[in-house]
């Protein structure tokens, strides 16, 4: 089983829904990619809030990722652990060439003794990291570059894709798991398959103690608040508020990205 329902001992517990983990190996094996991360708590150098809702959260180690296998290499992959930092599992990597460990997105289906190629003579099979313009059409890809020698940015969440529409020698077509559908050049580098974890999205916290574990702090409504704290506040009874933010933008009605990448063909 993919999830794991346990038996309400507690009150706690009814609702809980949490993914097995027993797979996972328990401590990391590349220790040398492994560094500290401080917790700001949404604060900036002076010391003042920029990013609201954020605050005390277990401690926690950055795994540092390769997001850029642009280079001829070929590895096995070691183990396939559990990182804090994000929603889908990640797999160290021995690099036969250079000799060293690094770790890299786990996709779907990848296994403990698995061989992954990176480069422009990479076979086009799961886990191998090659331009665009090597991989067939109509196949998934994930952890793609939006440009040439940049890190990849696209589909890296658990369980997201893009599909390679069509391609010629300058530019290509992928179709985000979103529905959203943008030019990209062929020469930009993808790895082939689904980010693992797909069951994630299905999980359930039980509790708001399960939420100050992961950093987040309580969230009130505009509406609740008083008329100083807040352009919702106020007002007799319940009532649906004025639809501003707390600085006084309306943040219901009209568009409210200002993006204009010419690169977008179709938006959601």
């Amino acid at each position: 089983m993919v999830l794991k329902f346990l038996k309400p001992i507690t009150s706690s517990q009814r609702h809980l829904v949490i993914l097995n983990k027993k797979h996972l190996s328990k401590k990391p094996l590349v220790k040398t990619e492994i560094s500290g991360l401080k917790n700001s708590s949404g604060r900036n150098n002076s010391g003042k809030i920029t990013v609201r809702h954020k605050g005390s959260g277990h401690k926690r180690k950055y795994r540092k990722i390769n997001f850029l296998r642009n280079y001829e290499s070929t590895g096995i992959v070691t183990s396939i652990e559990y990182d804090p930092n994000r929603n889908t599992n990640i797999a160290s990597i021995y690099d036969f060439t250079k000799n060293h460990f690094f770790y890299m997105l786990a996709p779907k289906n990848l296994e403990i003794g698995n061989i992954v190629q990176s480069g422009v003579d990479a076979e086009p099979m799961t886990g191998n990291s090659l331009p665009i313009y090597k991989i067939p059409e109509e196949s998934f890809i994930h952890n793609v570059s939006p440009k040439i020698s940049k890190k990849a940015q696209i589909s890296r969440s658990a369980g997201t894709f893009s599909l390679l529409k069509e391609k010629t020698r300058e530019s290509a077509c992928i179709e985000l798991s979103s529905g959203e559908q943008r030019l990209l050049s062929s020469k930009c580098y993808a790895t082939i398959g689904i980010v693992s974890n797909e069951a994630f999205s299905l999980t359930r916290r039980s509790k708001a103690g399960h939420s100050r574990w992961l950093n987040k702090r309580p969230t009130v409504r505009g509406v609740a608040m008083n008329p100083v704290d807040h352009p919702n506040g106020g007002g007799e009874g319940k009532k649906s508020g004025k639809a501003f933010s707390l600085w006084g933008k309306p943040n219901k009605s009209g568009k409210t990205s200002r993006t204009k990448n010419k690169l977008i063909i179709k938006k959601v």
